[in-house]
């Protein structure tokens, strides 16, 4: 049986792909600077004599994997390859070699997992029908990230590409479970750059100024009554604002610039596209009622992730026939984002996410932290599930 047959070579080849990714987690890269990483993956690609093509997106790879009957269907997998801007504090023997950067998001652990899959799938190919895809994508963590142009520049033609699968890591699961949901998934994300002008003056003197402050205090709480009484109370929404500047000011002074950035995240593309005005228009509003004038500048950012029905369930029945039941996971929304959903916009895509954790190890934190790491164990799963995956969502495979 093949399902046997993954599972066996998961188990022989976990070593390597734990190599791989420890390997990769010393040398991290940056979103759009890649080089290095994606000459290691092309590398790693020619070893297994997969045919690739390497250069989309400056550093993006993508290999082909052939089966019997090529042409009758085409399924990506993709894994990202960049990492973070984030000083590495774990005490490990395979910790970050470039100071300041760090695989805190486990881009490390889906690279080494896609090639781990290529080799199990490249030594299968001639049991299944189809052709496998394999997506190494750069910059997944900047605007307007490696997955929009990798599409621009045809990553889902040549051949054309019928369905996309997508795992990331999740440390609060459990390694040896993975989690998974149908339909919206997770939130669109824009950028909002916004600076607020009025007249600066001395502090105890405010009747002689137009306080810049003030007005920005103004236009937030305006801002996140869009919010709450503009959106549909059923669509998830958020508004947040993380750093405000003055120009300056100080404990006397009164500037006569404010400038403030944040972020606008939404479930549904209807409604983000009317927000983006009402953002704009309460904005520009509240300030010239207060005597100011604010300009608004709306980044649009990665769109929502949506989680294709049927091939989640699909896909949530083929984990089942791998792992069990009981370890398949219902998964709630997400108000973070992931330039996935850019694929998950063309073709029906599935991105669920892998169990990496280990309380009893003490492997608790979170991505996007500098004590993030994995338990390794999840390598086999993450290799071996993919593989399985991918066999069964080209209609091959028998239990």
């Amino acid at each position: 049986m093949i399902l046997d047959e993954i599972k066996k070579r998961a188990r022989k080849y976990h070593k390597e792909t734990v190599d791989i990714r420890r390997h990769l987690h010393q040398h991290p890269e940056l979103s759009f600077q890649e080089k290095k990483t994606g000459h290691y993956i092309k590398k790693k690609l020619a070893e297994l004599k997969i045919p690739h093509k390497h250069g989309i997106a400056d550093n993006g790879v993508v290999g082909i994997i052939k089966g019997k009957d090529a042409g009758k269907k085409v399924l990506a997998l993709r894994a990202d390859i960049d990492a973070l801007p984030i000083l590495e504090a774990n005490k490990v023997s395979y910790k970050s070699k470039n100071p300041g950067i760090m695989h805190a998001c486990g881009h490390d652990v889906h690279t080494a997992s896609l090639l781990g899959t290529a080799k199990i799938l490249n030594e299968l190919k001639d049991r299944f029908s189809g052709t496998i895809k394999l997506i190494f994508q750069p910059a997944e963590e900047r605007l307007p990230g490696g997955a929009s142009i990798m599409i621009k520049e045809g990553v889902l033609k040549n051949p054309n590409t019928h369905h996309i699968l997508g795992q990331h890591v999740h440390p609060p699961l459990e390694a040896g479970k993975i989690g998974i949901r149908a339909g919206n998934y997770m939130a669109s994300a824009d950028e909002l750059y916004m600076t607020v002008t009025g007249r600066g003056g001395h502090g105890a003197l405010p009747m002689d100024c137009i306080d810049p402050i003030v007005i920005s205090s103004h236009i937030i709480m305006a801002l996140q009554q869009i919010i709450s009484r503009r959106a549909n109370p059923i669509t998830p929404t958020v508004i947040t604002f993380g750093k405000i500047n003055s120009t300056g000011g100080s404990t006397n002074v009164i500037p006569n610039e404010v400038k403030l950035e944040g972020t606008f995240r939404t479930m549904d593309e209807k409604w983000r596209k009317k927000a983006h005005k009402l953002l704009i228009e309460v904005a520009h509003g509240v300030a010239k009622s207060l005597g100011g004038k604010c300009k608004l500048n709306i980044v649009k950012g990665y769109p929502v992730l949506f989680n294709n029905e049927d091939l989640t369930k699909a896909t949530r029945n083929h984990a089942i026939e791998f792992m069990g039941k009981k370890n398949v996971v219902d998964l709630p929304i997400r108000m973070t984002a992931e330039d996935f959903a850019y694929y998950s916009q063309k073709i029906p895509a599935c991105f669920y996410r892998l169990g990496t954790g280990n309380k009893k190890k003490g492997i608790t934190s979170p991505v996007h932290t500098n004590t993030f790491n994995i338990d390794e164990s999840s390598l086999e799963l993450s290799t071996g599930l993919m593989s399985w995956l991918a066999v069964r969502q080209l209609g091959n495979g028998k239990i």
